[in-house]
């Protein structure tokens, strides 16, 4: 490893991306960078966003493949039997877990009522009242808070287990990573200063107790950089097959679009043909699989608004230093 490119690195760190904590770098399998700022260490966590998303991806797959769902085309609805459906609603019935995963649902606004889902007393039951409407199933429309909480209530109607139970058992304690317990958040005071403290350990629930599909995790560097190397290894740990391999495969290959990005399950893909994807988090939170180049690269953050394209940051800066 060359300490001139490091120390470089580190100067452009401080200077542009000063609002890192962390950065977990793997090479082959194992770790050829590692770094904390900010006060952070590496047994800190830190509130990773949207990368939440990605990482319940893996346990939609873990539930297909013990039996719990179907399959990605089962209906939501299926999940909700007891949810009534409004007269004349006819696009909710139509959509699947796949149309879930790929961000290819319909919702019933312009923008997300972002506050509404925050304040809800039953979030899950009001995505679902938000969900359909007259919208083309098929199209990319991203859903940041309140659709891809509907997979946390499938999930748990699924499996008849807490997220976080179910999550421990089949993925977090098998790569060895801790998330202690669930996290509740009664207003916004809290909300904001759970997001601010560093000793955060766990993942938030909702008013019902159940874990949050697209945001509310709280990770270290090394257990995102381990979620990243299962993937690379195309669900494999230590012997082990934790994430089916062909739900890596399906998760991580574009099914829609949005600009100039493809996305997968849950998953940004950056370069179909070197097979690059990320998890991608407010606030510059990322878990970056380069698949050709055998690169897993983590970077924890707090939140900023309109933080600087890290992807850009780890193919011009952090890519170069581990060339073959």
């Amino acid at each position: 490893m060359n300490h001139e490119k490091m120390k470089e690195l580190e100067k452009i760190i401080n200077n542009d991306y000063n609002n890192i904590t962390g950065i977990v770098t793997l090479k082959n399998g194992e770790a050829v960078y590692e770094n904390y700022f900010n006060g952070y260490t590496a047994d800190n966590a830190i509130h990773v966003y949207s990368v939440t998303k990605s990482i319940f991806s893996a346990l939609i797959g873990i539930a297909i493949n013990s039996g719990y769902i179907k399959s990605v085309d089962q209906k939501i609805l299926d999940f909700f039997p007891d949810y009534m459906v409004a007269k004349g609603e006819e696009t909710i019935q139509r959509i699947t877990i796949r149309d879930m995963l790929t961000m290819t649902a319909p919702y019933k606004y312009d923008s997300e009522p972002y506050e509404k889902f925050f304040t809800s007393p039953n979030p899950i039951r009001d995505a679902l009242d938000l969900l359909g409407g007259n919208g083309t199933i098929g199209e990319f429309n991203y859903s940041a808070i309140g659709g891809i909480h509907i997979l946390s209530g499938l999930l748990v109607k699924a499996t008849g287990q807490q997220i976080l139970n179910f999550a421990t058992e089949h993925l977090f304690l098998p790569l060895g990573i801790n998330v202690p317990q669930n996290i509740v958040l009664r207003n916004q005071e809290e909300h904001i200063a759970v997001m601010n403290d560093k000793n955060t350990h766990g993942w938030v629930v909702d008013p019902q107790g159940i874990n949050t599909a697209s945001w509310g995790l709280f990770l270290t560097p090394a257990d995102m950089a381990r979620i990243g190397q299962l993937y690379l290894d195309c669900g494999m740990w230590q012997g082990k097959q934790v994430v089916p391999h062909s739900w890596v495969d399906e998760s991580t290959k574009k099914h829609s679009r949005w600009g100039e990005l493809s996305y997968g399950y849950l998953w940004w893909v950056i370069d179909e043909k070197e097979h690059i994807y990320t998890a991608l988090g407010d606030g510059g939170n990322v878990i970056y699989i380069n698949t050709k180049k055998k690169l897993v690269v983590s970077i924890a953050s707090l939140f900023i608004p309109n933080a600087k394209d890290r992807i850009e940051f780890i193919r011009e800066h952090i890519e170069p230093i581990f060339e073959d």
